[in-house]
C-alpha cells in the first residue's frame, strides 16, 4: 500500500477486538496477537517497534490496535519512510489511531 493512498476501512484486525471501546486496555491474548501482525521484514523497523512495545506495552488500548493495524498495512518501505519522517500520512483518510501510534513510534 502506498503512502499517499488512502486507508482500507477495516475492522480492528482482530474479531475479538470488534465493537470494543477504543480506551479499554488490550488484554494479554490479543496484545500477542499484535505483537505477532506487527513482526516486519525490515530490521530497521522492528527496532522502532520493538522500542514502541517496551515503551507503550502495559498501556496499549483498543484504539492504539486500530493505529498499528493500518500502519501494518503499508509497505516496509513506506512505513520505514514515515517511521524516519521522510514522508508523512496523507490527511485524507488517515485515521485518527494512526497518526497517534506513529508519533508514539517516532518518539
Amino acid at each position: 500500500m502506498d503512502v499517499d493512498a488512502p486507508f482500507r476501512d477495516t475492522s480492528v484486525g482482530d474479531p475479538l477486538l470488534d465493537g470494543l471501546d477504543g480506551q479499554e486496555v488490550l488484554n494479554e491474548r490479543a496484545l500477542s496477537k499484535l505483537r505477532w501482525r506487527c513482526r516486519r521484514g525490515l530490521l530497521e523497523n522492528d527496532l522502532f517497534i520493538q522500542r514502541f512495545f517496551e515503551r507503550h506495552e502495559t498501556r496499549l488500548t483498543v484504539s492504539h490496535a486500530r493505529g498499528l493495524y493500518a500502519l501494518m498495512d503499508l509497505s516496509d518501505n513506506d512505513l520505514l519512510d514515515l517511521l524516519l519522517q521522510r514522508k508523512e500520512l496523507p490527511d485524507a483518510n488517515t485515521p485518527q489511531e494512526a497518526r497517534q501510534v506513529l508519533t508514539m513510534l517516532r518518539h
